[in-house]
């Protein structure tokens, strides 16, 4: 006998969950919601389905810590760019933010919270419906900065505030569907660019 002690049998490997999160969110990102299985969830994050409910809870749980972190993380563009002086500036910020975002080099093409509600069925209409609110809710706080910018007279009287956020909603929207179908980074910076020529569009 050597005496050396053996380690506890069954004792789950320790992982750094940070990582594991930001390995599910690239997951979630390139195959959207449902197309994520948990097989390649848990292959991708380098633990166990045990670990995975255990450290994160059930898929969904995992899928809206995820979307919190591309939030504060990818999509952080969007909240940084209501920040910017002026209308003009806020509205330039927002599409420039999602063509970089959407074409980023180091992760999937698109916008998880676009990529994750498509093609969703009955299981997946919580997280379809948790997209709808995320998506309207940056809408709402474009509205309300543009009604700012109305205040402040950077924007014509006449300007309608959800009706512009709605436009840059919508261009910021097709430009991550379009990167997922393959179009490059400069093709969708000319997409931007000849969105807001014309502002504000009324």
């Amino acid at each position: 006998m050597t005496g050396a002690k053996k380690a506890p049998v069954g004792r789950p490997r320790g992982f750094d969950a940070d990582e594991a999160l930001e390995r599910a969110l690239l997951v979630f990102w390139e195959k959207g919601y449902e197309g994520a299985g948990l097989a390649d969830l848990t292959a991708a994050m380098g633990i166990t389905r045990t670990s995975m409910y255990a450290a994160f809870g059930n898929k969904e749980q995992l899928f809206r810590r995820a979307l919190d972190r591309y939030t504060e993380g990818p999509a952080s563009y969007g909240e940084l760019a209501l920040t910017e002086p002026t209308a003009l500036a806020v509205a330039s910020a927002f599409l420039n933010g999602s063509v970089r975002t959407t074409t980023r080099p180091d992760a999937p093409a698109g916008c998880l919270g676009v990529q994750g509600s498509l093609a969703s069925g009955e299981a997946g209409r919580p997280i379809h419906d948790a997209l709808v609110e995320w998506r309207t809710a940056a809408e709402v706080r474009l509205a309300e900065r543009f009604r700012r910018a109305v205040d402040e007279g950077d924007l014509p009287a006449g300007a309608d505030p959800r009706r512009l956020a709605r436009y840059i909603m919508t261009v910021a929207n097709g430009i991550a569907v379009q990167a997922a179908g393959g179009a490059s980074r400069g093709e969708l910076q000319e997409v931007a660019d000849t969105a807001l020529r014309n502002w504000p569009p009324v």
